[in-house]
C-alpha cells in the first residue's frame, strides 16, 4: 500500500516547522518539503503541490492564494494554516469541535482552512453560549488575550532567541487600530451580528495563550445564567479529546490562569468564572498558540482528511 504523500509549502516557518515536527516518525506518510533554493521556484512548488495527495500551506497570505492558484491537479487536497481562506466561501472550517457533523465535513473536504490562533480560543467559548442563546448575537464582545512571541512567527521567534537575541519586553499590547486579521474570522464562526473589540498582545516567553472575555450578567437573557452557561459548554466539548471544560469546584479554587499550560500539546483548557455580588462572568480559554493554534490543528485536520471518515 503506498503512503499518503503530505507537502508542506513553507516547511521553515514556525507553524511549518512545528507540524514538520510532528510528523516525524509516521509510517502513514511520506512528508514532501523543498530545498532552500526551490522554495522561490515557482515550478518546483507548482510540481510538488501537483504530484502530493495533500499540501499544507504554511505561508503569508499571498503566498497561501498563489499556491491555491497553481494547483491543476484535482485530487490534491489542501490544509491552508494562513489566513487568506478563513471566510472564504467553498472552504471548510477547520476546527473540528466548532460543530456537530464539522469533522466529517473536515474529513471529505478538499479545502480546509485553519483557524487563527486567538480565533481558536474566542470561537471554541463563544460559538456554543450564542447558538444556545446564552450569550446574545448582538452582545458587545470583548476579547483580550496574551499571546507568546512565537506568535510573530518565525521574525519574533529569531529576534527574541537568535544569535543575537533582544531582550523580550514584558508585554506589549497591538492592534491598536481595532483591525486584526482574525476579527471577521472570529465574527463569523462565533455567530457574533457586530465585530467584537479584540485587544491582543505578546509577552515575554516563546508560546502559549491565556485570553478573557469579560461579560455582564445584567446585559444577558434571564440576567446571565453562569450554570447553564458551564453545562453548555461541557456539553458541547463532552466527546472532543482535545478541549476539555473546567469543572465549577475546579474553576473556583483557580488564582490565576497559566498561558503555558497547554503547550506542547493540541489540548484547549475552557472555564467560567464569576463573581454573583457584581454580576460579572468571565469566559477564558488557555491553548498552545503553536498547538491547538496552529500546528497542533493543521496535524488533527490532516489525520482526519486522511481518514476520510468518522465514525
Amino acid at each position: 500500500m503506498s503512503l499518503a504523500r503530505v507537502f508542506i509549502d513553507g516547511d521553515q516557518g514556525t507553524t511549518g516547522l512545528q507540524i514538520h515536527a510532528r510528523l516525524q516518525g509516521r509510517d502513514d506518510i511520506a512528508v514532501d518539503t523543498l530545498p532552500p533554493e526551490s522554495r522561490k521556484d515557482v515550478k518546483q512548488r507548482s510540481r510538488a503541490l501537483n504530484e502530493c495527495d495533500i499540501a499544507i500551506l504554511c505561508l503569508p497570505d499571498n503566498a497561501a492564494r498563489q499556491a491555491v492558484s497553481l494547483l491543476d491537479n484535482p485530487a490534491v487536497r489542501v490544509i491552508d494554516a494562513s489566513s487568506a481562506h478563513r471566510t472564504t466561501h467553498g472552504w471548510v472550517y477547520g476546527f473540528p469541535e466548532w460543530q456537530a457533523g464539522q469533522p466529517q465535513l473536515i474529513a471529505q473536504s478538499k479545502r480546509v482552512t485553519n483557524p487563527g490562533c486567538y480565533s481558536t480560543g474566542a470561537v471554541g467559548v463563544l460559538s456554543p453560549l450564542v447558538r444556545a442563546g446564552l450569550v446574545p448575537r448582538d452582545y458587545p464582545v470583548t476579547i483580550q488575550a496574551v499571546s507568546g512571541y512565537s506568535g510573530q512567527g518565525r521574525a519574533g521567534v529569531e529576534l527574541y532567541e537568535g544569535e543575537h537575541a533582544a531582550q523580550a519586553p514584558a508585554f506589549q499590547v497591538y492592534g491598536l487600530r481595532l483591525r486584526h486579521k482574525h476579527v471577521p474570522e472570529i465574527q463569523q464562526y462565533a455567530g457574533l451580528t457586530f465585530p467584537p473589540v479584540f485587544v491582543p498582545a505578546y509577552g515575554a516567553y516563546r508560546q502559549g495563550i491565556v485570553m478573557c472575555i469579560p461579560l455582564q450578567q445584567r446585559l444577558l437573557p434571564g440576567g446571565g445564567d453562569v450554570e447553564s452557561m458551564h453545562a453548555r459548554l461541557a456539553q458541547h466539548y463532552a466527546d472532543t479529546p482535545y478541549v476539555h471544560v473546567l469543572p465549577p469546584a475546579s474553576a473556583a479554587e483557580l488564582g490565576y490562569l497559566n498561558p503555558e499550560l497547554c503547550n506542547g500539546g493540541n489540548e484547549m483548557q475552557l472555564a467560567v468564572f464569576a463573581n454573583r455580588e457584581s454580576g460579572q462572568i468571565l469566559l477564558t480559554a488557555v491553548f498552545d498558540n503553536l498547538g491547538k493554534g496552529a500546528a497542533g490543528a493543521a496535524v488533527q485536520n490532516l489525520d482526519l482528511m486522511l481518514n476520510g471518515t468518522v465514525e
